[in-house]
């Protein structure tokens, strides 16, 4: 009986061993998938100005994370360097933007402009864009889901479903919050956002 509870209790041992040593693999692989290369990028506030005026405007003065019921916004530290120090950052995984636009109420330099929690306020954000990896979406494996359409904040605008609730965003209307992002049950996530400073630097390549 001694030898079976130890044979259990290695097994357990090494499939425990296993998980821990696969799991932070498979994170880093996931910025691998197709379609979602560098995506686990920051995004900044709704109406935050194109990257470089903003960072010209920040001052960090953290009104803007300090007034977000969401408590989405967190303050950049040195892994940003010093030029980003202290300023807004959101990562959409963690908790996406609600667009509740309080931020944008507070900001006392004009780095992010003045937005009301309307529809046409919400339409006006451009935090980014999200994209789908058809690859590893449930529902384009048949399996459906349509929980990052139930998050969008603009559903049949900036997402519609296909066949088994598959994802289509639409690049135009997506505001880029990430609450699709945040939604998505999968892991690695099937649905991601790209900053828009980072789609301003693709642009400007």
């Amino acid at each position: 009986m001694g030898g079976l509870i130890r044979k259990i209790d290695r097994g357990g041992f090494f499939r425990a061993f296993g998980v821990g040593f696969l799991a932070p693999l498979l994170l880093l692989l996931a910025d691998r998938l197709p379609g979602t290369a560098r995506l686990r990028r920051y995004l900044r506030p709704p109406g935050a100005k194109p990257e470089k005026d903003f960072l010209k405007a920040c001052i960090g003065c953290g009104q803007c994370a300090n007034v977000c019921p969401n408590k989405c916004i967190s303050l950049a530290g040195l892994e940003k360097g010093l030029g980003e120090l202290a300023t807004p950052v959101i990562t959409a995984r963690a908790q996406a933007c609600i667009l509740c636009m309080a931020c944008t109420q507070v900001c006392p330099t004009g780095a992010l402009s003045r937005l009301e929690p309307t529809e046409d306020g919400r339409k006006a954000v451009r935090m980014g864009t999200a994209v789908v990896s058809e690859e590893v979406c449930y529902s384009f494996a048949g399996r459906t889901c349509g929980v990052c359409y139930r998050a969008c904040p603009l559903p049949g605008q900036a997402m519609k479903l296909g066949l088994y609730e598959t994802p289509k965003v639409n690049a135009e209307h997506c505001v880029g919050c990430g609450l699709c992002e945040q939604a998505c049950v999968h892991m690695p996530q099937a649905i991601r956002v790209i900053p828009a400073n980072q789609l301003e630097e693709r642009r400007a390549s």
